[in-house]
């Protein structure tokens, strides 16, 4: 294919797009802006059916699921007993499927975990990574290009919106601009990407992960699995967690730590100098005031345009108050630190 780019992903429905691995430069601040579009190779989706499908994943998972209605989206988190979190999904319904969608190197086990406890529910779980491709748009021309597939584009972020073509799901901004994910059949999306590649600026997977750090947007990933409680990563801020639904693995753990009261640990924006060498997912953090004991994490991590790295890191807040923070030695690469998109709230 013309916009294709040695295929740099294991899912078969990827395959179709060429040398995907030759987007791998990362775009420039003004083409995100401006718009992009990139398939999301990463990504794996588990799709769930049955009568009882909706009831057994709001018994697993940190949301609501039974009221997961076809127009919209949300996050969810899966936790070990401990309350840690396993993996993080985007969920959404589309006719009789519910669909969780995961880094695809964690679907496998994850997919096996949750059979293990289906039992007799009347509850079917498949992997649909072969059939769907997930495309990542954003920026300002990113709704014109989808207009022609989505007459009623979503006007809120986790809004989402069906058609023949897909399913359509608005994410979280990043920088101001919108940001949509499009599930589409594995035909649907080949037809498409010529155009939306003459449209907007095409580009690898890191861009979007890119822009999901931009927009505060945590992902756990093999690095850190069972690291971390859904608030240490603010993934209650973002809307992974409903304090008001039943029961869970992990629930008890979860909602202590809600109502404990003031948080001593968050995640928070970061950017390391381009000098740096490169940053590795569960990297620890060490602070040049206590450089005796790891104070943070780091969620995420991808380089931008410019060579430096920007990150999500979970850190004790009392770390921040004093000194500097140091990736993997109290010597290490300095982090300065940023704004996110949403305020840190203590638990009410």
């Amino acid at each position: 294919m013309e916009h294709g780019a040695t295929l740099a992903t294991d899912n078969p429905a990827i395959a179709s797009f060429g040398d995907i691995a030759s987007f791998g430069k990362q775009v420039a601040d003004t083409q995100i802006a401006e718009g992009f579009v990139a398939p999301l190779t990463d990504l794996g989706l588990i799709e769930a059916t049955g009568e009882e499908a909706a009831g057994f994943l709001h018994n697993q998972l940190t949301n609501d699921v039974e009221h997961l209605g076809p127009g919209t989206a949300r996050l969810a988190g899966y936790c070990s007993p401990k309350g840690r979190l396993m993996a993080t999904f985007l969920t959404w319904k589309q006719g009789e499927s519910i669909f969780l969608q995961l880094p695809h190197h964690l679907q496998p086990a994850i997919q096996r975990r949750l059979q293990m406890f289906i039992l007799r529910s009347k509850v079917k779980l498949a992997d649909a990574s072969d059939r769907f491709v997930a495309l990542g748009l954003g920026g300002a021309k990113a709704g014109a290009a989808l207009r022609g597939h989505f007459p009623n584009l979503p006007g809120a972020p986790f809004l989402a919106a069906s058609s023949e073509a897909g399913t359509l799901i608005r994410l979280a901004d990043a920088g101001g601009q919108p940001r949509y994910q499009w599930i589409a059949p594995v035909e649907t999306a080949q037809a498409a990407w010529p155009a939306l590649c003459a449209a907007l600026t095409p580009a690898g997977t890191s861009t979007w992960r890119l822009t999901e750090i931009r927009a505060g947007m945590p992902v756990i990933t093999q690095g850190t699995q069972e690291q971390f409680v859904p608030q240490m990563i603010n993934f209650e801020l973002v809307g992974g967690v409903n304090f008001k639904k039943g029961c869970y693995p992990g629930q008890e753990i979860v909602a202590r730590s809600q109502y404990l009261g003031k948080l001593k640990r968050r995640m928070q924006l970061a950017t390391i100098a381009s000098e740096s060498e490169d940053v590795p997912v569960g990297g620890e953090l060490f602070s040049s005031e206590d450089p005796g004991q790891p104070c943070g994490m780091v969620v995420n991590a991808e380089r931008n345009a410019s060579g430096e790295t920007e990150c999500l890191v979970e850190i004790k807040l009392a770390a921040l108050d004093a000194g500097t923070i140091h990736l993997g030695a109290p010597d290490g690469p300095a982090l300065r630190f940023g704004e996110l998109p949403y305020p840190l709230t203590d638990p009410a």
